[in-house]
């Protein structure tokens, strides 16, 4: 089944009296269980697919499917309700809550849900901390953490909502190369273990590695679209 497609994606941004082509035609689907990498130089436009695809953003022209249902016109605050629900994300900068410990910032997207009732919500809070290695780690605060550590709790906040579809934008950007590889591990498992998609933007060599379909952008438009096969 298909989880996500583009079609005849055009982004076009308005710099005062500028015209900033982002976009030019892209097209393609994305299938469930899929664990893709989207890569290019700065300004080839990975960074605006994945804001497309997480409903941050809309297109100049051209439709989005969502589980086989047209998003592309549905408004802003439709858009945030299908984001909410269906959709995790991982950034490079973490974005982690600094008043909250690892599992305050994990729960908050359960209680925005409301999701569950307290105690077993705090359960599956803690479930998913544990299987991303962080159990003890629960009530540390991110300036209490490493950088790994911290993208763990990224990565457990992401998934704790069961999504369907992970949107990563440069995973790695802030970590040591031995803390990236781990991280990519660990997302490259739970995909394995839950079937749930990832999506990386990045011009990290690492990450593309790990991907089993890379995207190419140049420019814009889709200069390559490969399978890869691992042993």
């Amino acid at each position: 089944m298909s989880i996500a497609k583009l079609e005849n994606i055009h982004k076009v941004y308005h710099i005062g009296k500028i015209d900033f082509p982002a976009l030019r035609g892209i097209s393609f689907s994305i299938e469930e269980g899929e664990f893709l990498s989207i890569a290019g130089p700065s300004g080839s436009g990975k960074t605006t697919i994945l804001n497309l695809l997480g409903c941050l953003d809309k297109p100049s022209q051209g439709k989005i499917f969502l589980e086989e249902k047209d998003i592309t016109a549905l408004p802003t605050s439709k858009l945030a309700d299908v984001r909410r629900k269906n959709i995790g994300f991982v950034f490079q900068t973490f974005n982690l809550i600094p008043v909250l410990t690892a599992m305050e910032n994990v729960e908050f997207p359960l209680i925005l849900e409301g999701q569950h009732d307290p105690k077993e919500r705090r359960q599956v809070t803690e479930d998913i901390l544990t299987e991303v290695g962080l159990k003890d780690f629960l009530h540390r605060r991110p300036n209490e953490m490493s950088g790994g550590q911290q993208q763990r709790v990224a990565v457990a906040r992401a998934l704790v909502k069961k999504p369907k579809l992970v949107l990563a934008d440069e995973p790695t950007a802030n970590l040591d190369s031995v803390t990236g590889e781990e991280i990519l591990q660990l997302m490259l498992e739970l995909n394995q273990k839950t079937s749930t998609t990832f999506v990386f933007s990045t011009h990290d060599k690492m990450v593309m590695d790990f991907a089993r379909r890379i995207i190419r952008l140049r420019d814009g438009k889709i200069e390559s679209d490969q399978k890869v096969n691992k042993k």
